[in-house]
Parts: C-alpha cells; sequence; structure tokens
C-alpha cells in the first residue's frame, strides 16, 4: 500500500463496476453512516461525488471510525466489490460498487456542525451565510457552483467564437456622478481623495472603443451601494460587459441572441425562444404588461379602455386612465379570491377594483355594467376578447403610471394563482425605443430616464426641434421569464450630440467637461459609432439553475443588509489605519427612544 498516492488513487465519484476488485485510497467527508446489523456503511462525499464504504464489525478499523461524527475528514484504503444486484443504487454514479474497507486515517477532525448537511435540512438563512463553507458542502448548493464556473466558462468560449476578446479594466476608479451609490475607497497618498470601486465599466469600454479595439468583453465585477432583493445581490456582482464598434442596435441583438440561445440550450433542456427574439417597444410593454420587463409565459395581457369609458356616463372613470385584465372562465371566483385581490390591488395604491362578468347573449354582470350602452358593451367584449364566463378587473386613476403599478404587479400574480404560467420554456424578448427623458415629479424638470450616454433617436435635431420628453433613445433591454438580464444602448458618440442632450436635462458643457472628463474627452479625438450591452451573470445562473433567489448562485454572498456574516464585514479597523488614510469616523446621532 505504500506506493499508493499520499491521499488518493480515485476520486469520490470515480469508481465503476469495472473496478471490482482494485485497492484503492479514497479521502473526503463522512457524510452519512448506517449501522445494519454491525456492519458499519458510510457514505464518503468529495467535490466529484459520494462513494459508499463497508466497514466490517470486530476489525480495529471498525473501532478507530464507528464512532466519529459526520463530517470528519478521513482517508482510507479498501477493495472495490461490486454490490449485489439488489443492492445498486442506479441514484448514484458509483451505485454500483462499495468499498471494503481495510485501513483508515483521521485527516481533520470536526466540531458538532451547527446544522445538518445530509439530510439537507432547511435552515435559516442567516446561519446559512455565517457558516458558508458548511452551506456549500451540500449536494445542491455545490452543484450550483460548479455549474456557475461550467456557465461562466461557456460564455468566454462563446464569446471567442464570435470574434470578441477579452480586455480587463480597472477596479479602483473615479467616483461616478451617475446611478448609484460608489463604494468609495481612501487615497492614503491622497489626504481628502478617494477611488471609487466601479458600477460597471462604462466608461472605460467606450474608452476601448475609441482606442481602435473592435470587440470587447470581460466577466466584469461591478459595485453597487444599493438594496438588495431576491434578483440583485447588495455590494457586489458580475456582469459580461460588451462593447462593439461600427454597430447598429441589430448587430448588438444578434450576437446575443446568438450567444444566449446557445448557451441555455447547452446547460438546460427547456424550450428556448429562437431567434431573432420579439422586440416590444417600451410603449407597448408598459401598456400590455405594466412593465419594462415583462413575463411572456403568462397569457393575461393588460388592455386599455379609457377611450371606451370616456363615452359612458360613470363619472368615476372620466378622464382616468382606464385598464383591465381578463381573467378565463376557469378562473377562481370565489368570495375570498376576490376579497383577497381587491386587498392586493388596495395595496399596490388602487383605489378599489371594479369587475364585469361575461354572461350568455352577450350581456356584462358587475357594479359598473349598467354604466354601459349595449354598444359600449359589445365594445368592451370585443376589446378584451371574452366569451361567456371570462371576468374582466379593471382599474382607473389619472395616473397613468401607477395604473401599471397596479396592473403590472397583479398581472404577475394572477398568472402564478391561476396557474396560466407555461412551464419548462425560457421567453426571451428585447424591451426597445426607451424614452430619453423623463419628467422629474418632484422638481418639474426633465432629466435622463436610463443612460444618459446613449444616442437619441433622430440625433441632434431631434434634441434641437422635439419635445424631449417625445424623444426615443437607442436604448434596449433583454428579458427572459420577466427577468431583466441586461440593458445596452448605442452609445452617443458625438461630443456635439452629448452636450446639447446634457443641457435639455439641466448639465451645462462646463459641467459635462468636469465629470465626465475622460470619455468626452476621448469622443473629441475619432470615436467610432459603437454599442454594448452587460447581462448580469448572476442571473443567468439563477435562471439556468432554476432558483429564485440570486444568493443560491453566488459562493459568498452579502445578505440582505448587506453583511458577510462569515468574514464579519463590514468591521471597524484599528484606528492606526485611520490615521494612516487621514479619515475620523463621525458616529450618527443616537435615536431618541
Amino acid at each position: 500500500m505504500d506506493t499508493l498516492h499520499r491521499y488518493r488513487t480515485h476520486n469520490c465519484g470515480q469508481l465503476r463496476h469495472s473496478d471490482a476488485g482494485t485497492v484503492v485510497r479514497l479521502s473526503g467527508w463522512l457524510r452519512n453512516r448506517r449501522d445494519h446489523g454491525g456492519v458499519y456503511f458510510i457514505d464518503l462525499a468529495d467535490h466529484y461525488g459520494v462513494t459508499q464504504l463497508v466497514v466490517e464489525p470486530g476489525t480495529e478499523v471498525y473501532d478507530r471510525i464507528s464512532s466519529l461524527p459526520k463530517e470528519t475528514v478521513i482517508r482510507i484504503d479498501g477493495k472495490v466489490v461490486a454490490r449485489d444486484e439488489g443492492a445498486v443504487n442506479p441514484a448514484m454514479a458509483t451505485g454500483e460498487i462499495e468499498v471494503r474497507i481495510s485501513d483508515a486515517e483521521i485527516l481533520g477532525n470536526t466540531e458538532p456542525v451547527p446544522f445538518s448537511i445530509f439530510p439537507e435540512l432547511q435552515v435559516p438563512e442567516e446561519l446559512r451565510l455565517t457558516y458558508r463553507f458548511l452551506d456549500l458542502r451540500k449536494s445542491k448548493m455545490h452543484a450550483n457552483i460548479v455549474r456557475r464556473s461550467q456557465i461562466i466558462s461557456a460564455i468566454r468560449r462563446r464569446m471567442v467564437d464570435l470574434g470578441f476578446m477579452e480586455y480587463q479594466t480597472p477596479t479602483l476608479t473615479a467616483s461616478s456622478p451617475e446611478g448609484a451609490r460608489d463604494f468609495l475607497v481612501p487615497a492614503r497618498r491622497h489626504p481628502g481623495k478617494f477611488y471609487a470601486l466601479p458600477q460597471a465599466p462604462q466608461m472605460f469600454k467606450q474608452i476601448i472603443m475609441v482606442s481602435g479595439f473592435d470587440r470587447y468583453f470581460q466577466i466584469a465585477p461591478c459595485y453597487r451601494d444599493e438594496d438588495a432583493r431576491h434578483d440583485r445581490s447588495p455590494g457586489e456582482f458580475y456582469q459580461l460587459d460588451v462593447e462593439m464598434s461600427f454597430v447598429t442596435q441589430d448587430d448588438v441583438f444578434a450576437a446575443l441572441e446568438t450567444l444566449m440561445t446557445g448557451l441555455f440550450a447547452e446547460f438546460s433542456t427547456r424550450t428556448i425562444t429562437p431567434a431573432p427574439f420579439p422586440r416590444i417597444t417600451y410603449a407597448d410593454a408598459m401598456l400590455k404588461y405594466g412593465s419594462d420587463k415583462p413575463d411572456l409565459r403568462n397569457p393575461l395581457l393588460i388592455v386599455d379602455l379609457s377611450d371606451l369609458f370616456a363615452q359612458t356616463t360613470f363619472r368615476a372613470f372620466a378622464g382616468k386612465t382606464v385598464r383591465a385584465i381578463k381573467l378565463p372562465q376557469t378562473a377562481d371566483k370565489s368570495r375570498s379570491f376576490w376579497d383577497k385581490l381587491e386587498e392586493q390591488a388596495k395595496q399596490l395604491g388602487a383605489a378599489g377594483l371594479a369587475w364585469l362578468t361575461v354572461e350568455a347573449g352577450g350581456t356584462l354582470k358587475g357594479p359598473v355594467a349598467k354604466f354601459l350602452t349595449p354598444d359600449s358593451t359589445a365594445a368592451l367584449i370585443a376589446a378584451m376578447d371574452s366569451v361567456e364566463g371570462d371576468t374582466v378587473i379593471i382599474v382607473a386613476d389619472s395616473d397613468k403610471g401607477k395604473v401599471c403599478k397596479i396592473l403590472g404587479p397583479l398581472r404577475d400574480s394572477l398568472g402564478k394563482q391561476l396557474e396560466l404560467i407555461e412551464q419548462d420554456v425560457y421567453k426571451f424578448c428585447w424591451i426597445v425605443d426607451f424614452p430619453m427623458y423623463e419628467l422629474n415629479e418632484e422638481t418639474g424638470k426633465v432629466e435622463f430616464s436610463h443612460n444618459p450616454f446613449s444616442m437619441p433617436q433622430g440625433g441632434l435635431d431631434a434634441l434641437n426641434n422635439q419635445d424631449p420628453l417625445t424623444i426615443k433613445a437607442f436604448q434596449y433591454d433583454i428579458v427572459c421569464n420577466g427577468y431583466e438580464l441586461s440593458s445596452g444602448a448605442i452609445r452617443n458618440h458625438q461630443p456635439a450630440i452629448m452636450y446639447r442632450a446634457f443641457e435639455l436635462a439641466g448639465y451645462g458643457q462646463e459641467e459635462v467637461e468636469t465629470r465626465f472628463k475622460a470619455l468626452i474627452n476621448a469622443l473629441k479625438y475619432g470615436a467610432p459609432p459603437h454599442g454594448g450591452i452587460a447581462p448580469g451573470i448572476d442571473r443567468i445562473v439563477m435562471l439556468l439553475a432554476d432558483e429564485v433567489n440570486l444568493r443560491e448562485v453566488i459562493m459568498f454572498p452579502m445578505n440582505q443588509n448587506a453583511e458577510d456574516l462569515m468574514m464579519n464585514a463590514p468591521s471597524s479597523v484599528r484606528p492606526q489605519q485611520l490615521k494612516e488614510l487621514h479619515i475620523q469616523v463621525v458616529q450618527p446621532p443616537q435615536k431618541k427612544a
């Protein structure tokens, strides 16, 4: 046995029936154990899989390992034996064999684990994140992280095949005046000044295009000091950063569609939207789905009835945006269903919820029905594409945006409640024609609604001659199953157009040159037309792993309060460190009890 490797000749997922009779050495974690009438069975696990070990009673090795706690790291020597036909476990890759132990060594002792690793029981998330190194030993978590690595490798391979080259951009840079809050890093050699961790490599990748490179990509770390959501990790996240020179919007779409269809087909057996993906204008998305990231698996649509109700005597809807969703005949119509639905609508900001049911003969039943003429009734049924037994729910408000915020979530919720969501599919689409500007409700001033570096549709002529609120931008989002995977744009590469675009949003030329010095300076020296996009790696993996929480596909995530419970970050630092950085900590005032 001295000729064997110090720790293993095979891994724990490797042995098969053809290895029967072989003397082997394995190392791993004692994951599970069972005592069957004195014969001791052990599941030994490592990164690659699980192998069943057998220890006979009355042997010296039996006494040595029979009392070891789960998760002890051991090395064993033994002979591979084919299992009896009735004992084969088809659920295990190594299920045709077991290893009869002849010798064992303890490599790593363990304290009692704070939660079960096998079986994989429900554990509070805070405890999981505190002991993440244990949580990652669970087969499901381990598989998610392995899959993440494989997906990133496949993305790199596919991007290179598409003619892209990977370049790295700095992770210490200048603070950005736009977007989310920066994470700041004090500059020891420059007292009172700070670097910032990049929210995205936006300016760098545009400058790469100006520098004469053509197709750039990077698996880029990005940092934003923002609140957590189930589909957004606080602090740090990764994106596939992409930029291309001499391209139109269609060229960017074609590259991403090739990547996404190939990638999702490689890692899933689900049906995938074929390229080219549907393109939905921002205006249509907000009208039909109440969201700019619509889940196209949900067949429910929102229909605008404002003009129809403007011609009725129902004064409560007069002059308001009136929109509706049709619930099919099969929908639950119980009193409790309606009570819950109305309560949900009110929580979303609705004053109430009106409803109409289509009855035999093309009539309507409901509180609003009496205000409708026969012609209005027929027009409503036709607009909703309704048949007998359908129910139409209606929301009205003077604020069009508020109606979207109510009916969008209601549409998503109803799709799930009524089990209408199409299963085993990935439905992609592009959202296009975002408005360049929007009106700030508090200040009444025009401001950018999306990426300020995007090219306005119509260029300088549109900026000079159109109402800013009617200008569309060459901005786009790629959406899958209700998740925004990425935003992108064809960039504004002409300084004259950029100065004017920022002027309309209240920025003078001097301020633009101060805030965006590097980019605007680069654009003055021969910038090619260019555009790009940056799909989120974490969200792609989340979808392919069929998870609903990003923390399930990130190796060491923060909790929802932006804390790393395992590493105890953020944490206080020594006074000497603060002194070297010329920083003094000022504690916030204590809240009065």
